[in-house]
């Protein structure tokens, strides 16, 4: 097994999601379809909801600003001319989402109304998130180690959480743990003792993933300089620009993600699993 000593320096893992802790597949074949078949019945449901109508005002003004856009679809204000009008509406939302979708956009806008929709799904048991094997047992072991681990994900944040709460493997948000490294806990009012395995989340709100002044952010929001993060991410254009903010960087290989040139290869360190990453720190 190829192993991956992490500098000593490193003190916090950010995980990128898609590809890296969780199959493309699931991403591609199931969450992303899942919305463009269902956007309209959800919009036609809850649309008198003030989180749906914020959804759409938010879409609304992407729409404007991608006005220049070739194959942009706008999104009316509504005229009150009734039933019609607002079918009319919906469908405009509907063709903007689409739009955006069939073109891999990352806007907040569209992330939001994504994961206020997964979040409908996941809640109602409608569907759960796969991870790969060796994602729960690896940040289990870098959280004894002391490590902190945080996610960046293009998803909004919310949508990130929803993933983690509701996977195939349970809520691994939240952890329930019996021991320490030292002993069995047994606390007289709280029978268990819950450790939380994911420091916290970032999504586009701080940056996109291919700036390197979003690494800054992250490191300034986190409290630690960029040299002691260590960044999985399987998308090369991810690695530069985090290794420009002097971000530790490894790409991570699994089924299903793109392939990476000779060039590629040779350059950035590689690994096929997070049990491959060695914790000096940890020993």
């Amino acid at each position: 097994m190829v192993v991956l000593s992490v500098p000593a320096e490193v003190t916090v893992i950010l995980l990128d999601i898609e590809g890296t802790t969780t199959p493309i597949a699931f991403v591609k074949d199931i969450l992303f379809p899942y919305i463009e078949e269902n956007v309209k019945e959800y919009l036609q449901t809850h649309w008198e909801e003030e989180e749906c109508q914020q959804d759409v005002s938010l879409l609304r003004k992407q729409a404007e600003e991608d006005a220049h856009l070739d194959g942009a679809v706008p999104i009316p204000a509504a005229s009150g001319n009734g039933v019609d009008d607002l079918q009319q509406m919906i469908q405009a939302v509907v063709d903007n989402v689409c739009w955006q979708m069939s073109l891999d956009r990352k806007t907040t806008a569209l992330k939001q109304l994504q994961g206020h929709m997964w979040r409908a799904a996941f809640t109602a048991g409608r569907m759960k998130a796969e991870f790969f094997a060796d994602v729960v047992p690896a940040v289990r072991k870098w959280r004894e180690a002391g490590m902190k681990v945080y996610i960046y994900s293009s998803g909004s944040v919310e949508a990130q959480k929803l993933l983690f709460g509701h996977s195939t493997e349970g809520d691994i948000l939240e952890r329930k743990a019996y021991k320490n490294t030292a002993s069995v806990f047994v606390l007289p009012v709280f029978p268990l003792l819950f450790v939380q395995l994911v420091d916290g989340h970032f999504d586009t709100k701080i940056g996109h993933k291919v700036e390197s002044e979003s690494y800054r952010k992250i490191a300034d929001s986190i409290g630690c300089s960029t040299n002691n993060i260590l960044f999985l991410t399987d998308v090369t254009r991810e690695a530069s620009a985090a290794e420009e903010a002097d971000v530790h960087v490894a790409v991570v290989v699994r089924p299903g993600n793109a392939g990476l040139t000779d060039d590629e290869k040779t350059y950035y360190s590689l690994i096929t699993s997070f049990s491959e990453l060695y914790l000096p720190s940890s020993t």
